[in-house]
């Protein structure tokens, strides 16, 4: 299985704008051998969704079924930790198909968000549809909060070039919501203070300008001020499989400017990830298929569908002194 090496850091120094001290090496050294990849091993689980509430991280994945021919997933796990070398399945925790009148197929990336004591789960489905269902806990139980999509891709002002998917959800410092929609095209809708709602139309940012290489799985991040974007670029960047890149700006509306690549292709041949956080350390969280290669005989009929059997994994990140990002590096 993969683990994150020493040569980890030390590569990402190379690249560093200064020399960290001492201290911050130590640190670095300590959230490295903390993590053994993957962290989820007690089933398949995809494009992660980490947060934390109330000192306890918890990852809010889709789920890649055993059997899975296609990205069909139907239900939602969450994990959790407070140490990030031990991760509690928290189990089942809502199934859009079963508990909406509306969802039909196509259960894919999540997220969850907090806030006045409820818990927000927005998720995709038909390719089509963004949900929110809400919960007391941060492992629910979730309930469909509305009988009905909160956004479609036949929403006012929705731009939904392909699939309407891979919802974001961000709180700012002043406490307004927002969120992060879609592939090929991103939506920036401006909720309300109830999170079920929301008014006017999206903001669509342009790709070519703020956004290039833009194909799904947006996240948004804050950092000293600055808004970070980060997302998976599709097969577009020298013919390469799907990296995660970033852009950086001021407000977060933009302008944004492109900063380069954080996480180069991985074994899944798709590429989703999340940023966070937690006592101190930054961490990035993704997936690879790489327990799958691992587990599945090399002549099994099931290494045909190896990137529809993916796990979540986790390595520690790290910024320069200017704000951009240093590259991660995942090592055998």
């Amino acid at each position: 299985m993969y683990k994150l090496g020493k040569s980890m850091v030390a590569a990402a120094l190379l690249v560093a704008a200064c020399q960290p001290s001492s201290k911050v090496k130590q640190q670095e050294e300590a959230a490295t051998d903390s993590i053994v990849n993957p962290i989820i091993t007690c089933r398949y689980s995809a494009d992660p969704s980490a947060r934390v509430f109330n000192d306890t991280l918890y990852i809010y994945p889709s789920h890649d079924r055993d059997e899975a021919q296609w990205w069909d997933m139907e239900d939602y796990y969450v994990y959790s930790t407070t140490d990030m070398k031990t991760f509690k399945d928290e189990g089942l925790v809502f199934e859009p198909l079963k508990q909406t009148t509306w969802a039909k197929r196509y259960c894919w990336a999540p997220d969850c968000v907090e806030k006045n004591g409820k818990y927000y789960l927005y998720f995709p489905t038909d390719q089509d549809h963004i949900g929110v269902a809400v919960g007391n806990t941060p492992v629910g139980p979730f309930e469909d909060a509305l009988g009905k999509p909160l956004i479609s891709r036949t929403s006012l002002g929705v731009v939904a070039p392909r699939d309407y998917i891979d919802p974001a959800a961000f709180i700012d410092d002043d406490g307004t919501p927002y969120l992060f929609v879609g592939q090929n095209a991103l939506n920036i809708i401006r909720l309300n203070e109830d999170m079920i709602s929301y008014e006017g139309e999206p903001v669509i940012l342009d790709n070519e300008k703020q956004l290039p290489y833009f194909f799904e799985a947006i996240w948004m991040h804050k950092y000293k001020g600055k808004y970070y974007l980060s997302y998976s670029t599709g097969p577009h960047i020298e013919g390469k499989a799907p990296q995660i890149g970033y852009a950086m700006a001021d407000n977060i509306m933009g302008p944004y400017e492109y900063k380069g690549i954080i996480l180069e292709p991985v074994s899944s041949g798709t590429n989703h990830h999340s940023i966070v956080k937690y006592k101190g350390q930054w961490y990035l969280f993704y997936h690879t298929s790489q327990l799958a290669l691992e587990n599945i005989p090399a002549d099994s009929p099931d290494r045909e569908f190896i990137q529809w059997r993916r796990s979540v994994c986790a390595a520690p990140l790290h910024y320069n002194e200017d704000g951009t990002i240093q590259p991660v590096t995942v090592v055998e």
